[in-house]
């Protein structure tokens, strides 16, 4: 028998033998894993497998878990006295080793055994660059066929650790993130190919929860205040997810940790409907020529899991959130304040993480005492680089118009090759 079940958080229907759906009575709810075991354990295997609140039974590959210590340097200059950090990259002199330096790592090993535990055998994933890098490094680590799709846009920050694997990598042309899904989903149908799914999959959730799986292991407690950088909002419901199931618990803490999200100012649409108290996003913030004025392209999708049943602002809502607009200044003075401080270099992403952190010492959102975690969601490129040679990636261009045609003539024998 299964550990969990599936089930939906509106209307509490369970549901078996799902891979990645809607609830099919209460459409735009989110399903959300149900672990049988309510107490959390983390003697189950090595790696993130230790854990007992994952969605996979018996996994077939390794994989490390992020690197959760309390800081030093950085708690120094702001005057924090109990802020730990989730490291989530590379950095082998503390004992990391995320090749692909983000914690997209996480979501793609979780939904990799998962997927293959349902019988999926291969996946179209789309992404704006972190998570091309970790679904095609997996990929070729563990023989799991994937077709990526991405944004032209964001071809800059994107690399692969293989050379000449044959993960096929779609670039589109005229459009953006949400172009980008739009195109992996009519791929998915044309090919008879399963979609990832996003944050409707409830493996990318958990997976990327395990941050706040290991640090209550380090800990020893749920903390008060948790930063995390935010484009999708996937990681942040995972957190809070997990969260839900530690208060249930009861060893770890009876008050879910307060949800600090930042994006990356001026493309803002959750900051925005948030700070109006709305559950939907404003027309006017989504507009495309915002995204080309950021420089954290990964926080750029005009879809995020704001509004559904279950996603961001509930969210917020649960755990009392606050949400920060950080601009391209700030978040590369925060990058250079935390290698400064911590030793290490980290992406843009975590930089408007640690700047929405300055921000909330200096309102005094956050108190000296309290226990925070900062989620550094990717960092140690430029140390990897050291050891690791990395390739640009080479993918073919197509436009957010392709024809079902064009899909099977590109990807058919593409795929076939990885497998």
């Amino acid at each position: 028998m299964s550990h969990f079940v599936i089930r939906c958080r509106s209307c509490g229907k369970g549901l078996e033998n799902v891979y990645c759906a809607f609830c099919e009575h209460c459409k735009g709810a989110l399903l959300t894993s149900e672990y049988k075991e309510r107490n959390f354990r983390s003697d189950c295997g090595k790696g993130i497998w230790k854990f007992n609140w994952l969605p996979v039974h018996a996994a077939s590959f390794d994989q490390p878990c992020p690197l959760v210590y309390k800081s030093k340097g950085l708690s120094g200059v702001l005057g924090l006295e109990d802020l730990y950090i989730a490291f989530n990259g590379y950095w082998p002199e503390r004992g990391v080793y995320f090749q692909t330096c983000t914690f997209k790592e996480l979501e793609a090993a979780v939904v990799f055994q998962n997927a293959r535990e349902n019988e999926v055998t291969s996946l179209v994933v789309a992404s704006a660059g972190n998570t091309a890098r970790a679904f095609s490094h997996l990929s070729a680590m563990h023989n799991f066929p994937v077709a990526i799709v991405v944004p032209s846009m964001c071809l800059f920050d994107t690399w692969y650790l293989e050379a000449t694997y044959p993960v096929p990598t779609i670039a589109v042309g005229d459009g953006d993130y949400a172009d980008s899904i739009d195109v992996a989903r009519r791929i998915s149908q044309t090919l008879g190919i399963p979609f990832e799914g996003g944050v409707k999959n409830i493996a990318k959730r958990d997976g990327l929860g395990v941050v706040l799986l290991e640090a209550c292991s380090e800990i020893g407690k749920l903390p008060d205040h948790y930063f995390q950088a935010v484009g999708s909002g996937t990681g942040a419901i995972g957190v809070w997810e997990m969260a839900e199931r530690f208060i249930k618990d009861g060893r770890f803490g009876h008050k879910l940790p307060l949800l600090h999200l930042a994006q990356n100012a001026p493309f803002v649409p959750m900051v925005r409907a948030w700070q109006q108290d709305s559950r939907e996003l404003f027309p006017e913030d989504l507009r495309p020529e915002l995204i080309e004025k950021i420089t954290t392209r990964v926080l750029s999708t005009r879809y995020p899991a704001y509004s559904v049943n279950g996603g961001v602002y509930d969210a917020l809502k649960a755990a009392g959130g606050k949400m920060y607009a950080v601009e391209n200044r700030e978040t590369y003075a925060a990058m250079d304040l935390f290698e400064k401080t911590e030793g290490i270099d980290v992406s843009a992403a975590a930089g408007v993480a640690v700047a929405a952190l300055k921000e909330a010492v200096t309102r005094e959102a956050v108190s000296r005492d309290e226990t925070i975690l900062l989620n550094i969601t990717g960092a140690g490129e430029r140390r990897l680089r050291k050891d690791i040679r990395t390739y640009k990636v080479s993918p073919r261009f197509v436009s957010k118009k392709i024809s079902e045609k064009e899909i099977s003539e590109l990807l058919c024998s593409a795929l076939k090759k990885s497998s």
